[in-house]
């Protein structure tokens, strides 16, 4: 017998607290002064485009799949959890659209700074090494191929954009003028500390991070906290290690589990006869897609958690 699919959240619509904002994948609702109530949505973006059509049960796993990584890389730097039940934050009614898919957190004042960690060569960064022998400034040496793990792990941060346009790639000088040389080595110092910790944990699991960003914010302390997601697919490039090697040796990305089928898809897709141009609205995606794109998310969550 065929289970029924689960209902899909693209938009939440709690009335019971003031929403804050609402980002490519989760809303924002104020609790009080002091919390952030955030729902992860089912909603992909792709090309910085949000999709009209849901991932069922993506929000679910990536909000399960960042507790997991809060828990184990807590010793490294303190987060942004309250340890209370999101439930508690909303009406009976409203439970549905918060059960399983969200977090009650801190308010924090974010830093303006995407945290972002390589451990391989990859995407943009594949691209930018063949140009110049280098990743955002940062030198590599020769030599080096499509998927290669680097010698080690690189910081290369990025400027948070609005929604719907582009993080741009800066110096980690530039953030040292941006929110000072304290601040600006703490996030690189812990950032790699914690993709290290991370990356080794997952290898277990037979699991390869190929590259992660972590948002940072601070308490009214001014105490540096890890906030927003956590290693999620959507935030990260996870490879499985089998098939790894076969990958390398050809030159080709290895296969990765995230929004890579739809990607793919939106490059051959045609509106009005023409190739879409990456801008809103983004084509509809067929069932297929949204499916095999689903099952790549709980692929990804079940390993991790095996």
């Amino acid at each position: 017998m065929t289970q029924p699919r689960p209902a899909a959240l693209h938009t939440s619509a709690l009335t019971s607290l003031p929403l804050l904002a609402r980002g490519k994948v989760r809303d924002n609702y104020a609790v009080g002064e002091d919390r952030i109530l955030m729902v992860a949505s089912d909603r992909l973006s792709a090309f910085d485009v949000i999709m009209g059509e849901p991932i069922p049960g993506k929000g679910e796993l990536l909000t399960q799949m960042a507790l997991f990584w809060f828990d184990r890389l807590g010793h490294i730097v303190p987060n942004h959890l309250t340890g209370e039940a999101p439930e508690s934050a909303v009406t009976a009614a409203e439970v549905p659209q918060v059960r399983g898919r969200s977090m009650l957190v801190r308010r924090l004042t974010p830093l303006p700074v995407e945290a972002v960690v390589r451990g391989y060569l990859a995407g943009s960064g594949w691209k930018e090494y063949q140009e110049s022998r280098s990743v955002c400034g940062v030198p590599l040496p020769e030599g080096l191929t499509n998927a290669a793990k680097l010698p080690h792990p690189i910081y290369t941060p990025a400027a948070k954009a609005a929604v719907g346009e582009h993080d741009e790639n800066i110096t980690f000088e530039r953030t040292v003028e941006m929110i000072g040389l304290d601040l600006a080595t703490r996030i690189r110092d812990i950032s790699i500390q914690l993709y290290e910790a991370a990356a080794a944990i997952a290898l277990d699991k037979g699991l390869i991070i190929a590259d992660t960003k972590f948002e940072f914010g601070l308490d009214a302390a001014g105490q540096l906290v890890l906030m927003d997601e956590v290693l999620t697919p959507d935030s990260s490039r996870y490879w499985p290690l089998e098939g790894y090697a076969a990958a390398l040796a050809a030159g080709e990305n290895p296969p990765s589990y995230d929004k890579q089928f739809v990607r793919d898809w939106l490059e051959q897709a045609q509106v009005a006869g023409k190739p879409w141009d990456k801008t809103a609205p983004a084509p509809r995606l067929p069932q297929d897609v949204i499916e095999r794109t689903a099952a790549k998310y709980r692929e990804a969550l079940q390993r991790l958690t095996a």
